[in-house]
């Protein structure tokens, strides 16, 4: 640790968020000219410690001391009681809170894809137009052009895609010209080329002043980083260079779940009905004027496993809301979806008992006052929450999923009290426990530290192994890619 002027200090400090403690004896120094990353694994602490950081958590015991908002206040008074340390911090977390025209309602699970709904959204330029503003380095002009977001502009915020609402996210949050910038995983849901990108981005908002802290894979920390915390369940924390890092110090042991079933006794293999499970010929889908894709020619027969890539924007997930029955433009093109050709009768529930999913926008929208077992057992049902009475024998079955992926610890924790990878992990447990006879797993491994994403990818190809299950998969990550993957379709310029 380098001997530099101090710019933010938690001393000694006992953190609470509700009725849990999160952290006792927390002590942690930001130096001027440092920029931290924060690694560890799932449970560990590293939201949490930067939700600390931007003063929305209680602190029971200790003391934080903000030196940059008393250096800003020296040097700029403000007269004003509602000016705080807060209004120089700006936060980008792993959900967006967007809201509709209104201001009086947030988005819902398939709003982007219904035209009249998905009006009722803001575009871009809007979002930017009343994104909270301070002088300084950082002008919309600026982050437009960073971002890439010209194109954009008039897209509505709920017609964004994964990706592409990182990037607006983080370039609002500059635009607040910080003093401290907080990133949780800004990395996820990025492609390549942008991940990229955004590394030299944040090189230059570091070297602008702005003092950077984010959680981050450990094989993924950005050149502006100049320090490392590595935290550990246990409530342990070891710090270190950039130039002392190597990831292998962050990697956890891979955790062998406890009482974990067979995944044969779980899914048993059965010679599937269909003879073909996808077809799609000059699919294609459009808003207006703006074509996500057209021309789209894609057949999917029982046991194929497809890997689906593209850029973020190029309409993989609103391609597989065509098969998912989520997007009403599935009727205007000439779909077959388990050997019955779409609108010839058949009802949404019937294509989605056939199918276990898991998305982003799944993630974003799903309700968090569900304890995890009843959000697992949910998926029997294909409802967004259990809204019926409890089946003993469905809740023993979504357990014994909840066990092979490691998350059965929090069967009776709301989700929102559990850490955002072990929240997706019961959302791929509810995909999984009907054993459908296709899997479409959007970004599955998002937020997943190294064990997790290893044990979840095992599961997957044991499934494809002792079954004869078809699967279409969704990574910006080669490597996150499963063993059984053996076609690919990939997406850019409006077309495969």
């Amino acid at each position: 640790m380098n001997g530099g002027e101090k710019t933010l200090e938690i001393i000694n400090a006992t953190v609470q968020h509700g009725r849990r403690t999160l952290f006792e004896g927390l002590n942690f120094t930001i130096r001027k000219g440092e920029h931290w990353a924060i690694v560890g694994e799932s449970g560990s602490g590293k939201t949490a410690l930067l939700k600390t950081l931007a003063g929305e958590y209680f602190i029971a015991r200790g003391d934080v001391r903000y030196y940059f908002f008393e250096e800003h206040v020296r040097r700029h008074p403000v007269d004003s009681p509602f000016f705080t340390f807060r209004n120089l911090i700006a936060m980008v977390d792993v959900r967006h809170q967007f809201q509709n025209l209104s201001n009086t309602a947030n988005f819902y699970y398939q709003q982007r894809y219904n035209a009249a709904d998905a009006e009722d959204a803001p575009t871009v330029a809007e979002y930017l137009e009343n994104a909270t503003v301070m002088r300084g380095r950082w002008t919309r002009a600026e982050a437009e052009r960073m971002f890439q977001l010209k194109l954009l502009l008039n897209k509505r915020l709920i017609q964004l895609s994964n990706g592409e609402s990182k990037r607006l996210r983080i370039a609002a949050a500059l635009l607040k010209n910080p003093a401290l910038l907080l990133l949780d995983a800004p990395f996820a849901g990025l492609d390549a080329d942008m991940r990229a990108r955004l590394g030299e981005i944040l090189a230059e908002v570091a070297r602008s002043g702005v003092h950077l802290v984010m959680t981050a894979n450990p094989d993924e920390i950005p050149p502006a980083v100049t320090h490392v915390r590595i935290l550990s369940r246990d409530g342990g924390a070891k710090t270190f260079t950039r130039e002392e890092f190597k990831p292998e110090l962050a990697s956890p042991a891979r955790r062998k779940a406890a009482g974990a079933p067979n995944i044969a006794k779980l899914w048993k293999r059965k010679p599937s009905p269909y003879r073909t499970l996808v077809r799609m010929r000059n699919a294609t889908v459009k808003y207006g004027d703006a074509v996500v894709f057209e021309g789209i020619d894609w057949d999917v027969r029982p046991g194929e496993r497809w890997a689906l890539t593209g850029a973020n924007g190029s309409g993989k997930s609103t391609l597989l809301s065509l098969i998912y029955g989520d997007n009403p433009q599935a009727y205007a093109n000439d779909i077959v979806l388990f050997d019955r050709k779409r609108g010839s009768g058949e009802s949404i529930w019937d294509i989605k008992q056939k199918i276990g999913f898991m998305s982003p926008e799944l993630y974003q929208y799903f309700p968090q006052d569900f304890t995890c077992l009843h959000a697992v057992e949910s998926g029997f049902y294909d409802t967004i929450g259990l809204f019926r009475d409890i089946d003993r024998e469905k809740e023993e079955r979504a357990l014994q999923w909840m066990a092979l992926l490691g998350v059965a610890e929090y069967k009776d924790t709301p989700l929102r009290d559990i850490p955002a990878s072990a929240q997706r992990l019961c959302l791929l447990a509810r995909a999984l426990v009907k054993c459908p006879e296709l899997l479409i797993l959007d970004e599955p491994c998002q937020g997943m530290d190294r064990a997790q994403q290893e044990n979840f990818r095992s599961v997957v190809d044991a499934i494809c192994e002792g079954s004869g299950a078809a699967l279409i998969y969704v990574t910006h990550y080669q490597e996150e890619l499963p063993k059984c993957i053996t076609d690919r379709l990939a997406l850019g310029g409006g077309g495969i």
